[in-house]
């Protein structure tokens, strides 16, 4: 503490409250292909509704990936998930525009740093992520009162059913109150038309000079003079038109305000076509406008924060004093909607490669926390670099594999061998576990059934184990390792082949008659024997050593003396007692005194601390001896002895 110059007390707070935290043991992690949502980008999921919401639906494609991140969902409410594309122009995806302009816009980051400026050949506003889903969105600005509605006056009387009137289309000279005779000047595709008063309203489908197209036969007889009331098509949705806000007003600008709605025009993104996704009412056109609250209300702002569907890329056409506007401005009137369907998106041809580089978003340890690694559909090259390069370089998650999808979908016969033949190409490792194959189940976003690789199912047993159990108990069995939403398997593997499976590491998923689907098997893919060739070691292990690493690191920069070391020891014996208790470990002990923090040791600045284990094991084998004795012999005579 520091020396005081002057008489007074000085008051210190020493912390020795320090505990070995708690850790995540049931964080999933998944890269692969998906139809929407940010790409090369770790994003968490809760459910499966979240997984809709943010990746789409199941499709042909990607349907092996999506269905092992909602299989791992329905165990488990903590999944980080990477959506893997291909960013190549011939093969690529692209996010769909107002104008159908190509553009891919990755993520967040990527906007940020590459789209955030006004971008011509878009339109006013692009999907917010790359894929065929956003060609559903429509865009609709209203950027004026004029727009919002408006009443015009016929200078041609029409009959209803009468010559002039096509099928779909009729003829129609208005003015607006000064003056003019060019329909397309005042009405516009996709608004609504009253010409009796706004009883009855029309769907304009074009508007031309002379000439508009409503959407059904004109119902009445009209003549000179007549009103006309045109509103924005989704005037109802408002209510209120657009003027100008207090904000703006009180600062000497006007005409700053407009409304902006997102639709679902083809139902992608919902239950019915033409769906309002979202409304965005009286934002403002001024860059510096503000809400009563403080918060900004310059549209391209509160649309970029707060859709899940667009990104601002323009200006709507018309007007000249949109980019760089302030509160001072007063802004050109723009008597027309801008409104548009997106077009040009496209999801691409996800390729391999593609893949092994969104699974290097979990490859760093310190920037995202995983435990269970699921390589979906992934083949030799994704499996491989899975294992390889996050499960055994990062040391604190395990990989889980399934056969490939030819192993053991119509492959009668041969998939014992075929499975052995894809396991031997793989690393061995303590940080990878590998199970039979697939199951056959309904997909309900299409009302198919489909086979899917059953990885997505084993890392969510061991969801399942730490919520009713603990991480170091085994997920195999009866008990725990029961597997959910199955049909059938593909492949139902019998007692001789799942020992000739075991012994190379591959965990059998069977179903049994009457007790279902069961994964009846705990190694990992370790050749070597060794405690580390069970599941329920090897995460015994990564909890212990993530924890008492994370506690270990407030002894970082200490001095290595007596002091420190039985206040390290304090902290650890306290947790494996602990885990002892919850039937984790048999024994233990920690040593971190003089015989291991010797003076070269000190003098390297290092310390060291031993601990030793003694894990508990699963049963694998049991051995059931059923004895018959003669009458009158006693059972001490025989018992142990066979």
């Amino acid at each position: 503490m520091a020396f005081q110059l002057s008489p007074g007390v000085n008051v210190s707070e020493i912390d020795l409250t320090t505990i070995v935290p708690s850790v995540a043991t049931s964080i999933g992690a998944l890269a692969g292909e998906f139809a929407w949502g940010p790409s090369n980008e770790v994003v968490t999921v809760g459910n499966e509704v979240e997984l809709v919401d943010r990746f789409g639906y199941p499709d042909s494609t990607n349907f092996e990936y999506w269905f092992t991140a909602a299989n791992f969902l329905a165990y488990g409410n903590n999944l980080k998930l990477v959506r893997a594309i291909n960013k190549e122009a011939a093969t690529g995806a692209n996010n769909a525009s107002a104008n159908g302009g190509t553009v891919i816009i990755e993520n967040d980051d990527d906007y940020d740093l590459n789209h955030s400026t006004a971008a011509a050949t878009l339109g006013p506003f692009a999907a917010k992520y790359p894929g065929a889903r956003g060609n559903s969105l429509r865009i609709s600005i209203c950027p004026s009162a004029n727009a919002f509605s408006s009443n015009l006056s016929l200078h041609h009387s029409i009959t209803a059913n009468a010559t002039d009137i096509t099928t779909d289309s009729l003829t129609v000279i208005q003015v607006d109150p000064v003056g003019g005779n060019n329909p397309s000047t005042y009405i516009h595709a996709r608004d609504k038309v009253s010409f009796d008063g706004g009883t009855t309203y029309y769907d304009v489908v074009s508007a031309a000079t002379d000439t508009i197209t409503i959407g059904s036969n004109l119902a009445a007889n009209i003549t000179v003079g007549d009103p006309i009331l045109r509103k924005w098509q989704y005037h109802d949705d408002f209510k209120v038109a657009p003027g100008t806000s207090s904000y703006v007003s009180t600062r000497g600008g006007s005409g700053d305000e407009l409304h902006v709605i997102v639709v679902d025009e083809d139902s992608n993104f919902s239950d019915a076509a033409n769906t309002v996704l979202e409304k965005y009412a009286f934002l403002s056109k001024a860059e510096d406008a503000i809400t009563g609250e403080g918060s900004t209300n310059f549209y391209k702002e509160v649309i970029n924060r707060s859709s899940s569907k667009v990104w601002w890329t323009g200006h709507q056409p018309g007007g000249t004093n949109w980019a760089g506007g302030t509160s001072a401005t007063t802004f050109t009137n723009i008597d027309t909607p801008f409104s548009a369907s997106f077009t040009g998106g496209h999801n691409g041809t996800t390729a391999t490669a593609n893949v092994v580089t969104a699974f290097d978003k979990f490859a760093d340890a310190d920037s995202v926390d995983i435990s269970l690694v699921m390589t979906g559909p992934g083949d030799q090259t994704v499996a491989a670099h899975v294992i390889d390069n996050i499960a055994i370089t990062r040391k604190d998650c395990i990989a889980f594999c399934s056969p490939r999808r030819a192993d053991v979908v119509n492959n009668a016969g041969s998939e014992t061998t075929s499975i052995k033949t894809y396991r031997n190409l793989l690393t061995s490792s303590s940080f990878a576990f590998m199970d039979s194959g697939y199951k056959y189940q309904y997909d309900k976003y299409n009302d198919v059934y489909r086979y899917v690789p059953l990885n997505g199912d084993i890392a969510g047993l061991c969801v399942r184990t730490d919520l009713e159990r603990d991480a170091w108990f085994s997920p195999g069995g009866l008990n725990r390792g029961i597997i959910k939403n199955v049909i059938k398997l593909s492949w139902n593997p019998t007692k001789t082949n799942r020992d000739d499976l075991y012994v190379d590491g591959i965990n059998p998923v069977v179903a049994f008659q009457g007790e279902g689907t069961v994964l009846f098997g705990d190694k990992t893919m370790q050749s070597k024997p060794s405690a580390f060739d069970r599941i329920n070691v090897r995460r015994l292990f990564i909890v212990l050593e993530k924890a008492i690493a994370r506690a270990a690191r407030f002894s970082l920069f200490e001095f290595n003396d007596q002091f420190t070391r039985s206040q390290f020891v304090a902290l650890v014996e306290p947790f494996l007692r602990d885990v002892q208790g919850r039937r984790g470990i048999t024994d233990f002990r920690v040593v971190c005194d003089e015989s291991n923090n010797t003076g070269e040791v000190i003098d390297r600045n290092e310390f060291v601390g031993d601990i030793y284990i003694k894990p508990a094991r699963s049963i694998n084998f049991i051995q059931l001896n059923f004895v018959a004795v003669r009458t009158g012999v006693s059972f001490e005579e025989v018992v142990g002895r066979f």
